[in-house]
């Protein structure tokens, strides 16, 4: 097993441990109304959005579109890429 599982698996076991601990229901204030949720429900939910923000932010981005390099492919064979009308204006 890799470091990187061990370390995951460790905070798994954690987390589960402190989830189940706090079973109890407790009053949450929410804009204007009082709710009563248990920390279990409040803290999972809070965990799965962490989670899911840090898949977020930790996914590889996408491959920048670079015009250096479609130019260069789609013009090598022709160096000359002026027109007569390019020409005429230019000089």
């Amino acid at each position: 097993m890799s470091i990187k599982t061990i370390i995951v698996i460790t905070i798994t076991v954690l987390l589960t441990i402190v989830l189940m601990q706090n079973t109890q229901a407790v009053k949450f204030t929410i804009l204007f109304g009082d709710v009563y949720i248990s920390k279990l429900v409040m803290m999972t939910g809070v965990s799965v959005v962490a989670f899911i923000l840090g898949v977020l932010v930790g996914r590889p981005k996408k491959e920048k579109y670079n015009i250096g390099k479609y130019h260069d492919e789609l013009h090598k064979d022709d160096p000359d890429t002026l027109s007569d009308e390019d020409r005429d204006y230019i000089s």
